[in-house]
């Protein structure tokens, strides 16, 4: 079965007529814009013309430089060094910038509108964009003048992006020294780091090893990459108003304070019982001073569970079968119509996401299958994102857009789905294994981001005395690490690097991209626990959740399903099943 993904349905090539005729689409649709913008928004007067001649003309702009901007970005996350596409991505980054000025005149013209309310209620067009008009109208308090809103956006295409690009190019062209079987090799990075899930434990040790090792050669240049981000990010949020960059990431996951401080109330509850989990997971196999970093995903249970990705395909579809058909068809067609990239190669990035391509109603999930369950579930967790994207895929292009907390929420459901599914026809042992897997993507879900949320505030705070140097990020990682997990893992065997090989800390634009995580995962859990209560009446009610999920607050969302995500006992709750799951792994040995 096919394990690489096709784009043909974006584009066939760069030199390929659509997408040179979209490149010039969008020089004249941008320019159309600014030119607009420009001379227009001076004054209040047919206001609601100029709001729907703005949704439309944005609209458009926005599809194109998606489109063509997703495109090179996919090619360039299984082919780190294709110069053609980074060419392309930077050009478009530089594109992307024109539309800051008209934007930023947008936002300001409408903060100041009379009457915001009345205006929109009279045009369908607007009513239909209502959330992101009155969004914009909030944003405009944060924003500095036009001049130097446009060219912060150009500084950040040499700053902030110059230096996530950088350790894109380090992690995925990184190649790690190993010996596996008496012969030395050297692997890709993500290939080794998926060595953890592994069997044998002397590779999954000597691969973490290995691993810890190779950072070595690129950990200064991260750091540095790391520090010029989060500079930036610091000097940006004190100069709109922010005093925190976590306000600012609150305001765009559209999440307030209370709803962040209840939910990490209730892991800093809960981890006890993951402490209990991982000490006991130690025990079984073998060690007597809490687990091994390099142990976190060994397998368990005699039941050694290998999928062919046609297997994969097939386990995925039949269970989500379970829940919908329409979630079964989605999942079935993304495999067949090759909207997956799933194997491991050098070049290509670590890790697995999923890339909904809003202008095609399609999507695309990039993948590092080996074969494992994890590597299933890993699947089933991307593909919930693409069906989130298939529930929007029919909303206005400015009504796709989720904020971060919301969107680990259906993949995750799916993962749960997987799960449960996967558990009803299965031995003992089998359920051993499957709640094994469950419960330790839950710990990554809640421990481990709980450790990297410590991280990266305490790393805010010293980078604002100046940058931080390697020993110093490792050692506020290992105490973040210790906070976290506390005697549940051996302390001589953590992972001070962790904060290299994280993506997520290098997205100047999602400072915090940990929280969410728990938030998805949490929210996702509750939400099965109202499903098992409804039944089959749950299903509609679900889908339309995702369908509103880009034109709504969180609290709003959670409302529709009659969840109060500023209630601590909300949480709790969805933590409980969590907890049940651990007791009843550890009462099956």
């Amino acid at each position: 079965m096919e394990m690489r993904w096709s784009l043909d349905k974006l584009y066939t090539s760069f030199d390929s007529p659509e997408f040179k005729r979209d490149w010039q689409r969008n020089e004249e649709e941008t320019g159309s814009l600014k030119a607009w913008a420009a001379s227009t928004l001076k004054d209040h007067g047919d206001a609601v013309s100029k709001m729907e001649t703005y949704v439309t003309k944005l609209t458009a702009c926005l599809q194109l430089q998606y489109r063509m901007m997703s495109y090179a970005q996919l090619i360039v996350s299984v082919d780190a060094k294709n110069q053609q596409a980074l060419q392309i991505i930077e050009q478009l980054e530089e594109k992307s910038v024109e539309l800051v000025e008209p934007s930023v005149q947008f936002q300001k013209w409408i903060g100041s509108l009379p009457d915001l309310d009345a205006a929109i209620s009279s045009s369908a067009l607007l009513e239909e964009h209502r959330f992101f008009l009155k969004e914009n109208a909030e944003k405009s308090k944060h924003l500095l003048s036009d001049k130097e809103e446009v060219l912060l956006a150009k500084m950040k295409n040499t700053g902030s992006n110059a230096w996530a690009k950088l350790q894109e190019l380090l992690t995925s062209t990184l190649l790690v020294d190993i010996t596996l079987d008496g012969e030395e090799k050297q692997l890709p990075l993500p290939v080794v780091r998926n060595l953890a899930y592994e069997k044998d434990p002397v590779v999954r040790k000597t691969a973490y090893e290995a691993e810890l090792r190779a950072y070595k050669k690129i950990e200064e240049s991260s750091a540095a990459a790391l520090n010029g981000i989060k500079g930036e990010v610091i000097t940006v949020s004190k100069l709109r108003g922010y005093e925190w960059p976590l306000d600012k990431t609150l305001q765009d996951s559209r999440m307030d304070r209370e709803s962040l401080e209840a939910m990490l109330a209730a892991m800093r509850e809960s981890l006890p019982a993951f402490r209990k989990y991982y000490r006991k997971k130690a025990e079984l196999l073998g060690h007597q001073n809490g687990l091994p970093f390099y142990d976190l995903f060994a397998p368990m249970g005699e039941v050694n569970m290998r999928f062919t990705y046609q297997e994969a395909r097939d386990f995925i579809v039949k269970h989500f079968g379970s829940f919908s058909d329409r979630l079964a068809r989605y999942a079935a067609k993304a495999f067949d119509e090759r909207w997956i990239d799933a194997e491991p190669r050098e070049g290509k990035r670590g890790g697995a996401f999923c890339y909904n391509l809003h202008p095609i109603k399609e999507s695309r999930i990039l993948a590092n299958f080996t074969g494992s369950y994890n590597d299933v579930s890993t699947l089933a967790h991307e593909l919930g994102h693409g069906y989130h994207g298939e529930c929007l895929k029919d909303e206005a292009f400015l009504n796709s857009d989720y904020p971060m907390p919301i969107a680990e929420t259906a993949s995750i459901f799916c993962e749960t789905i997987i799960a449960k599914a996967a558990m009803k026809d299965a031995s003992d042992e089998e359920v051993f294994a499957i709640l094994e897997n469950d419960i330790s993507g839950s710990g990554q879900v809640i421990v481990d981001i709980y450790s990297r949320y410590l991280f990266e505030t305490e790393l805010f705070k010293r980078r604002e005395n100046g940058s931080v140097p390697v020993e110093e990020l490792k050692e506020i990682m290992l105490w973040a690490q210790k906070e976290a997990y506390g005697d549940g893992l051996d302390p001589d065997y953590l992972h001070p690097n962790m904060w290299t090989c994280k993506p997520h800390y290098y997205y100047a634009d999602s400072n915090f991209y940990n929280f969410p995580y728990a938030f998805g995962l949490l929210f996702a859990k509750g939400l099965y626990a109202v499903y098992l209560e409804r039944g089959a009446a749950f299903v509609d009610q679900y889908d339309q959740l995702l369908s509103v999920t880009g034109k709504m607050n969180i609290a709003d969302v959670a409302k529709i399903m009659n969840v109060d995500v500023h209630s601590i006992d909300f949480w709790r709750g969805s933590l409980r099943l969590i907890e049940e799951e651990i007791e009843t792994w550890i009462s099956l040995k």
